[in-house]
């Protein structure tokens, strides 16, 4: 594994352990040309899956970038960062098992905001204003006024 402090190729594992629920294997890193440490995960990946975009465009899935996402989302509110690796791997389980590779990138949002939308209201909404392309106030209003019908404005 290459250093990411140096790039030195030849680092060293210092601890080993079960992460995830045992889904991922968190390993402690040495690097001895800068003395860096670092953590990587190793997870099984069942299939390389494709993501079809709206434009028709298709890109290799990434994991990082949906983390990315996600994480923005979540962005100060208050779940742990176990949970958010948690629900992480079971979206990308469930991408995986759906038994196709090319997945479009509507489906992917939509998973994503069904499992924010039972964790987090506010990341939930924050989530949904970016992957619905919110434009103005009156957006945030109607999606609000969707989640909960029963209230009088």
């Amino acid at each position: 594994m290459r250093c990411p402090f140096c790039g030195n190729v030849d680092t060293q594992v210092k601890d080993s352990r079960p992460a995830e629920e045992h889904v991922a294997i968190r390993r402690r890193r040495f690097c001895p040309a800068c003395a860096g440490r670092f953590t990587t995960y190793e997870r099984v990946q069942l299939r390389d899956l494709v993501v079809i975009k709206t434009n028709g465009r298709r890109e290799d899935f990434d994991r990082d970038k949906l983390e990315r996402s996600i994480r923005i989302a979540l962005q100060k509110r208050p779940i742990e960062h176990e949970r958010m690796e948690q629900m992480i791997s079971g979206i990308v389980r469930r991408l995986e098992s759906l038994g196709d590779t090319d997945i479009e990138s509507k489906v992917i949002g939509e998973i994503v905001m069904e499992r924010l939308a039972a964790i987090d209201t506010v990341a939930y909404v924050r989530f949904a204003s970016v992957y619905k392309n919110f434009q103005a106030a009156d957006d945030f209003d109607k999606f609000v006024s969707e989640l909960r019908p029963d209230a009088k404005v």
